[in-house]
């Protein structure tokens, strides 16, 4: 039993001590890395940790003169961390790397907490500190489901993989959630109505949207949860290389393909996130799943899209099942030519030439 507060471990552990050393280390991070945005990027990314500081709910907005204010305080304090270096996290009188996650987990879980740590797009570093609710094995790999988040960068995701374990952050979760609802294309709507119908919602009713977004998300976890372990149990992308090209390419076109490719093997494969939703026949998060597709993935993925629009005439969940086949097939041959061009350039030493390939032979006719 883990506890559920933070005052039964705060005098132990001095948790005021070890949220400030990891914010630090947060604000250093989103100081280094805020120029890898676009303005409109930065600006959601911005929005979503005014609301966690704030502790609002994901549907208020405030008045933007506020967060305006707030943002040129923030932007002070990067602009003074900007030279600054990561700092080591002390626990009890020892010193850990920010990046040992490991390590701080084997003192922290114990207590009913969590640290995160790791790169993102662009090889941002990120970290986190989140209550720990509870923690399962799914298909043999650790599920740490987590609560409230004591500290955290600008980085929104409901799930990611840290040292082959799985993270669910409930918490981001809603927000992500949220965000993909409030900005949806017009394009996504009528998926999303059907995914709300689902749920017994109204795509108007705002409301109840409110009083129900936890229980959709909660209900999509598991949705999060598959994605995950797709990913890590994807053969078809070697997990090195495909490490190795996004540290070679980092915040270019090669390296949103290459992750892209990624995400869409671990969708797809049998283990992945669509057969886990074809399995139990999951109407809602399908929708959810089409509603939100988007970008690269979108233009790549176009052959679900055709399937789904019959699904919904039909509920013939064979055309799904086709059509995520087709495309793991498509994720498969993309990682294969990226593969390749990749090693034929290490062999010429020479990753300018990879670069270029890889724009010309795939991402230009995707224009």
């Amino acid at each position: 039993m883990w506890c559920t507060g933070t005052a039964a471990y705060n005098d132990v552990l001095e948790l005021d001590a070890i949220i400030s050393q990891v914010l630090r280390n947060c604000s250093i991070s989103d100081s280094r890395h805020a120029g890898l945005y676009s303005v409109c990027g930065l600006a959601l990314r911005l929005r979503d940790l005014y609301k966690w500081e704030k502790g609002l709910d994901p549907w208020v907005e405030k008045d933007s003169s506020k967060i305006l204010e707030w943002i040129g305080e923030k932007e002070e304090k990067w602009e003074k961390l900007a030279e600054s270096d990561f700092r080591e996290i002390t626990i009890l009188g020892t010193k850990y790397d920010p990046f040992d996650a490991e390590g701080i987990n084997a003192l922290l879980e114990p207590h009913g907490l969590f640290y995160g740590a790791g790169y993102v797009h662009g090889l941002k570093p990120t970290f986190f500190l989140a209550v720990l609710e509870d923690k399962k094995v799914i298909d043999g790999y650790p599920v740490y489901i987590l609560g409230r988040e004591l500290a955290r960068d600008l980085l929104t995701v409901p799930a990611l993989s840290q040292a082959n374990c799985i993270l669910i952050r409930n918490e981001s979760a809603k927000l992500f959630l949220w965000n993909q609802i409030f900005f949806i294309k017009k394009s996504g709507r009528h998926a999303l109505r059907l995914a709300l119908e689902n749920y017994g919602l109204r795509e108007q009713d705002q409301k109840a949207l409110h009083c129900n977004l936890a229980r959709i998300s909660a209900a999509e976890t598991e949705t999060y949860i598959y994605h995950e372990l797709g990913e890590i149990r994807d053969t078809a992308f070697d997990r090195n290389i495909w490490r190795d090209i996004i540290s070679t390419f980092p915040h270019t076109p090669v390296e949103l393909l290459a992750r892209t490719v990624k995400d869409l093997l671990a969708d797809t494969s049998e283990y992945g996130t669509l057969r886990y939703i074809t399995r139990k026949r999951k109407t809602a998060s399908m929708a959810l799943y089409v509603a939100f597709l988007d970008g690269l993935r979108k233009t790549l993925f176009r052959e679900l899209l055709e399937a789904f629009q019959k699904f919904m005439q039909t509920q013939d969940w064979e055309v799904v099942e086709q059509a995520i086949s087709s495309g793991y097939d498509m994720a498969k041959h993309y990682a294969e030519v990226i593969t390749s061009i990749y090693n034929t350039g290490k062999q010429k030493d020479d990753m300018k030439w990879v670069g270029n390939e890889i724009k010309k032979r795939l991402l230009a006719p995707l224009t």
